[in-house]
């Protein structure tokens, strides 16, 4: 069944813009659902409208079948993690994690089990007598967590609660968020600006843009045939390369200054028309040797080296493409180096509206997915 549903939901604070718009949605049981954007998207907007923090305009919220608009937090059955951690200062480590299970009144034997529960599954049974400025913060988000799992709350939304942590422990915190929804079965909604996170963490992810939904899928849909340029250009690290393409004869040429040849099977793939905008993965664009029919020179702006690999960046126009090849790559900055760039690795999108037009007839590493 579906936890959460939201229908044509909108958010305005002043009756003339919305910050979010026509919103819907449907959260599975037991699913992690992302919902991913830039910031000031609507992202956490939306997810305080579902805590009962903020009033929805119009539409409606369902919890569990129920209609929730008018619902009181209190009664939706749910946790909340914060970006901020939301710790009391005073309190240890134990009190802050019982302190909502004192406010419901929940026996005393049974917040004893919760706690021993909860601090053994995030490691924190040696902190329970400390207060949280003798934490670190990647321990303190931990007893945020823990607070949330001594709730026994079936929903879990979870605002941005990675992001005041380095890349390390962000690293360590999204496997350990991963397995205690996974062995909880806990249906969280997770906000988030990193992709990354978004691509490692979710079942599905919603892409906001502008207070209004871009495409809901899978992280390998969204990556694999994204809906629009925005969620082309949002998805992916490093992201897709986009530019402007016009066929000209037996050429693709992009922005204006670069030309990709066509084979007479590639030419015959491409979408109606002669002008699109196109994208292409960085991993999709390979190393050519000079003698090579389909390669295309073009000069080298700079490398970055990754030590298992090189990304490559170089002009197509006024724009800059990223390669990324696999091994390390010693190229001198102004150089001119050659390239294969396939059509049928291309996305095509309507040079007007952004629309998808056509995805990418072949993917790198797509027959290794059910392996």
């Amino acid at each position: 069944m579906n936890k959460i549903e939201l229908r044509d939901v909108v958010k305005t604070y002043d009756g003339k813009k919305n910050i979010l718009e026509g919103i819907s949605l449907d959260v599975r049981e037991g699913e992690f659902f992302i919902l991913v954007g830039p910031s000031g998207c609507g992202k956490s907007t939306l997810l305080r409208i579902i805590a009962g923090l903020e009033k929805i305009s119009s539409g409606a919220l369902m919890i569990d079948g129920k209609i929730a608009n008018e619902m009181p937090p209190k009664d939706r059955n749910l946790s909340m993690v914060f970006q901020n951690y939301a710790l009391y200062p005073h309190m240890t480590v134990r009190d802050n994690i019982l302190f909502g299970l004192d406010v419901r009144k929940v026996p005393k034997a049974e917040q004893k089990e919760r706690l021993a529960e909860a601090a053994e599954m995030l490691g924190l049974t040696e902190y329970l007598s400390r207060k949280p400025r003798e934490l670190s913060g990647g321990q303190r988000q931990r007893v945020a967590l823990a607070r949330s799992v001594c709730s026994h709350a079936p929903i879990c939304l979870m605002d941005e609660p990675l992001s005041n942590l380095d890349a390390k422990l962000r690293g360590h915190m999204r496997t350990e968020i991963r397995r205690i929804q996974r062995q909880l079965g806990l249906t969280v909604i997770y906000v988030t600006h990193d992709q990354v996170e978004a691509m490692t963490m979710g079942d599905r992810i919603l892409v906001l843009h502008d207070g209004k939904v871009q495409q809901t899928g899978t992280p390998l849909e969204l990556y694999n045939t994204p809906a629009n340029t925005f969620v082309a250009g949002f998805i992916g690290s490093p992201q897709m390369n986009l530019a402007e393409a016009e066929l000209l004869g037996d050429t693709l040429v992009l922005n204006h200054s670069l030309a990709v040849p066509l084979t007479d099977a590639e030419r015959r793939n491409l979408p109606e028309g002669s002008h699109w905008k196109i994208g292409v993965r960085p991993e999709q664009i390979e190393f050519a040797a000079p003698d090579n029919r389909a390669a295309s020179t073009v000069t080298l702006c700079s490398t970055e080296m990754m030590g298992n690999e090189t990304q490559i960046l170089f002009s197509v126009g006024a724009h800059t493409f990223t390669a990324r090849w696999q091994g390390q790559y010693l190229l001198e900055n102004g150089r001119a180096i050659h390239v294969q760039l396939s059509p049928d690795t291309f996305h095509f999108f309507d040079d007007e509206t952004g629309a998808l037009l056509r995805a990418a007839l072949t993917i790198k590493g797509s027959d290794m997915q059910s392996a």
